[in-house]
């Protein structure tokens, strides 16, 4: 994880969201592509969420991959770098202690839908200081209904701590693709197979086959939520026949790539 931290122009940029006397408030934000927030925290509770973009959110404990159509809840205080894959447009939601209850006591990947996404975006386009007698308190009201009933996504990667281990994850990472079995990791770990093996499930609680798998399902999905095609998708994530890259791909999610594309 980077060792870097939030500046102190974001900081204080941040402070009033983090500060606010109501229950929930709305924060956008556009990036360009690649920019990094560095490693920081936040006080209160945090639905991380993009119109557009792809977020990759690092905690000490997981990677997450966050496409469109998704949100990522992340509790208060816990640290985590966002990185964005792509020029992105935020809209996200910090909540008070109280509000925050409603959501997942751990960090969690979530399904936004349709009417959540709406509603989102109607607390962002809100002052910080809305009006508690106005309609908006329905809003928020119906906000956190939608997040307490709203769906997960397996859309997360155990972390590998280990430096042998770090390797292994950081090559699959830039390539998810790369067909080499254990043995041919070995030598870029600097380990035996069977350590390799042994600290794949020690450290994530999967063989060194589920994470791969995992890897590139949470890649694919990313890729088809930015529109790339589907057959174009299955061979950068290692798949030989679309055929194959479908049927994993619908053991996952529930769904197949053409129905979890972008609408046009």
């Amino acid at each position: 994880m980077s060792g870097q931290t939030l500046s102190r122009t974001g900081q204080s940029r941040l402070q009033p969201f983090e500060q606010a006397p109501r229950p929930m408030v709305g924060y956008s934000n556009d990036y360009q592509a690649g920019h990094d927030t560095g490693l920081h925290r936040h006080p209160r509770a945090q639905l991380l969420f993009a119109i557009a973009g792809v977020l990759r959110v690092t905690t000490e404990a997981a990677l997450f991959t966050v496409p469109p159509g998704t949100g990522l809840w992340v509790p208060a205080d816990m640290r985590h770098a966002v990185r964005m894959d792509g020029a992105v447009q935020m809209r996200s939601l910090f909540l008070r202690a109280d509000a925050a209850a409603s959501g997942p006591a751990a960090a969690t990947v979530i399904a936004v839908s349709p009417l959540l996404r709406e509603l989102i975006l109607t607390v962002c386009g809100e002052p910080v200081v809305w009006d508690s007698r106005g309609p908006i308190r329905l809003v928020a009201a119906l906000v956190l209904h939608e997040i307490r009933r709203a769906g997960t996504r397996p859309l997360s990667l155990p972390a590998c701590r280990d430096p042998r281990l770090a390797r292994v994850a950081t090559a699959l990472i830039a390539d998810p693709a790369d067909a080499r079995d254990l043995d041919g990791y070995a030598t870029v770990a600097g380990a035996s197979v069977r350590t390799l093996a042994r600290l794949f499930r020690s450290e994530t609680g999967m063989s060194f086959q589920q994470w791969r798998r995992q890897l590139r399902m949470t890649e694919a999905l990313a890729r088809i939520a930015q529109g790339v095609p589907p057959a174009r998708v299955a061979a950068a994530v290692g798949y030989a026949s679309v055929p194959a890259f479908g049927a994993a791909f619908r053991e996952t999610f529930g769904t197949t790539p053409a129905m979890a594309a972008p609408k046009r």
